[in-house]
């Protein structure tokens, strides 16, 4: 018998369109004689709908228009269930496993996680608590700091701060520095910020995406991720690069690669490289992650290793940095796809 494996997409998040792309590539590569996926959607404005249309729909984001029924992953952990609303009434399928593939707040951060633990359902990736860490940056410092890994130095305002608090982080830290929503991915609401000027309309855009904001120091040199994969001793990948002509990685060079480029491997030494991904278990592990996770870590002209963040569902097309750096140690997509599923049933 085939296990019925619930591929959860689309999200009430800014990553709505990131996440209609990676599930597109998931759905794609899945082993149809072991699986058989059902496809759970989540309109942006948060409406569960179970598609029984062509995979074309969540390429061209038309799924939504045609062969879609009113759905929800019950909470009940007895029934371990999709309950479809239809005109003829309630209808249940059984649920083997839960792949989300949801990006940002309503999806990576410990809340539709929350939900399959409740179902009783194995998860595919992070649970409750490393999603909802890794994705709040300056808790995820916090913590990472007491291993003994650098972290950016930084300051956190919420929208009590008084008025100046933002120029006193800001001189403290020293210009430039970044100014980021808390908990939001896909660089939305970053802004690099150069001096004084720049740094009300930053805060304020940050600010849209989260109720807390975090003042970082620019660290200097450049970004590198590292692929982790697994529970108790998990694998890593290879060791990537960004490589930016200017300004930083925000949304549109992620998704586009307009003016940037990706090295996989990266251009360091093997000893380096090592270091890195001895760093990102670490990381990893004191974030309680499991399944897999990007850790991203900037290196500096002097070699140091600075922790970024954790991905807890990075991005997922067959091109993405995630299943290209576990490519290079030898996992086609699709292996890499069933190695996920495997670690999910335990």
């Amino acid at each position: 018998m085939k296990k019925t494996i619930a591929v959860i997409f689309g999200g009430c998040s800014p990553e709505y369109p990131v996440s209609l792309q990676s599930a597109y590539s998931v759905i794609e590569h899945i082993d149809r004689e072991q699986y058989e996926p059902i496809l759970l959607g989540i309109t942006r404005d948060g409406a569960w709908y179970r598609y029984y249309g062509p995979l074309s729909g969540l390429a061209d984001d038309t799924w939504q228009s045609h062969d879609c029924v009113r759905a929800i992953l019950s909470p009940d952990r007895t029934r371990r269930s999709i309950v479809e609303f239809t005109t003829a009434g309630t209808k249940e399928t059984s649920v083997d496993l839960a792949f989300p593939v949801l990006h940002g707040q309503n999806g990576e951060d410990g809340t539709v996680q929350g939900l399959i633990a409740l179902a009783g359902i194995p998860l595919v990736g992070c649970g409750i608590l490393s999603s909802a860490l890794c994705i709040d940056k300056d808790r995820a410092h916090k913590l990472v700091s007491l291993e003994g890994i650098t972290v950016p130095r930084s300051v956190v305002l919420t929208e009590y701060d008084e008025p100046m608090a933002p120029r006193r982080a800001a001189e403290a830290l020293g210009y430039p520095v970044f100014v980021k929503p808390v908990r939001a991915g896909s660089s939305f609401g970053i802004t690099r910020v150069s001096e004084e000027s720049e740094l009300n309309q930053a805060v304020q855009l940050a600010f849209l995406y989260d109720n807390r904001v975090i003042i970082e120091q620019a660290i200097p040199g450049f970004e590198v991720g590292c692929a982790v994969l697994g529970g108790d001793h998990p694998t890593t990948g290879a060791v990537d690069e960004i490589q930016l002509s200017s300004g930083f990685f925000d949304y549109k060079e992620k998704y586009t690669l307009e003016t940037s480029q990706i090295h996989c491997p990266a251009r360091i030494d093997e000893e380096t490289s090592r270091r890195i991904q001895k760093a990102a278990k670490t990381i990893y592990q004191a974030l309680d992650c499991r399944g897999f996770a990007r850790v991203d870590m900037f290196l500096t002209p002097e070699k140091e290793i600075v922790f970024n963040e954790v991905n807890t569902i990075p991005g997922f097309t067959t091109h993405s940095r995630y299943p290209g750096m576990m490519k290079h140690i030898g996992l086609s997509f699709d292996e890499l796809i069933s190695r996920l599923l495997q670690e999910a049933e335990g």
